[in-house]
């Protein structure tokens, strides 16, 4: 390892607050197989393995976490909560605030093509990174440094999409009410591939239209879903007209 690398990992780990015993696997878990492709003569591992490793050590964590601090939610809450907070997007985006894709090794190719924006590559290396600080200390502090960055997120999620899922329970009352389901369409994708919002178009029985934006498609849904509830309810709950609707 240069002096280079070894004084840029240094300062990585102050932004992680965690100080390896073993500084190589830091290292290893910010090399991308592209890096190792195009390097061949370094004799160098890509991260893949820690990243298999770190998927299993954040489900761990954070069913831990979210089964510790909620003692009244279902399985089913939980494992909605769950993956809310747990999926490549939320991944990429505290990846991002760690400032992981700076201290990444890529290959000129993906280099060139933005690698160290790009959401996969940011996930799978928050991923690496959390099975390396696992390996390096433990569970207990690989959980600690999880719970500090994670605690926001999960405290978000219970107030909007963790709460209750606006989709399903959009189409019971569509299935019951007009017989048919309700049509969800994307209708516009704003912004750059790592920071995309996606807009969606909901409509029901031709008669009730919303539309929802967000981070990913899903979630654009579920705020479409959840606007279309809140307009069901509101003309179920309206007065009747006198005469039967005629003035």
């Amino acid at each position: 390892m240069t002096d280079e690398r070894l004084t840029s990992l240094s300062n990585f780990q102050q932004i992680l607050a965690h100080t390896f015993n073993d500084i190589n696997l830091l290292d290893n878990a910010l090399i991308h197989r592209s890096f190792v492709n195009e390097n061949v003569s370094l004799s160098c591992k890509d991260n893949e393995r820690l990243e298999f490793l770190g998927d299993a050590v954040i489900g761990l964590c954070i069913s831990d976490m979210l089964i510790k601090k909620f003692v009244d939610y279902t399985e089913g809450q939980l494992s909605k909560m769950r993956a809310d907070v747990v999926n490549e997007y939320s991944l990429a985006d505290l990846a991002r605030k760690l400032s992981i894709g700076d201290y990444l090794l890529l290959g000129k190719g993906e280099e060139t093509s933005g690698g160290r924006t790009k959401t996969s590559i940011l996930s799978n290396a928050f991923e690496a990174v959390t099975a390396a600080i696992y390996i390096d200390s433990g569970f207990e502090n690989v959980c600690k440094f999880l719970k500090t960055i994670f605690e926001p997120l999960i405290e978000e999620g219970r107030s909007s999409l963790i709460y209750r899922d606006y989709k399903t329970a959009l189409q019971e009352i569509c299935q019951f009410r007009f017989k048919e389901t309700p049509k969800y369409s994307l209708t516009s994708e704003i912004g750059p591939d790592h920071d995309k919002v996606f807009e969606v178009s909901l409509t029901i029985a031709g008669t009730i239209t919303t539309t929802g934006s967000g981070k990913s498609k899903k979630e654009a849904e579920q705020r479409a879903a959840q606007k279309a509830l809140e307009e069901l309810t509101r003309t179920q709950n309206s007065p009747p007209m006198p005469n039967g609707g005629q003035s």
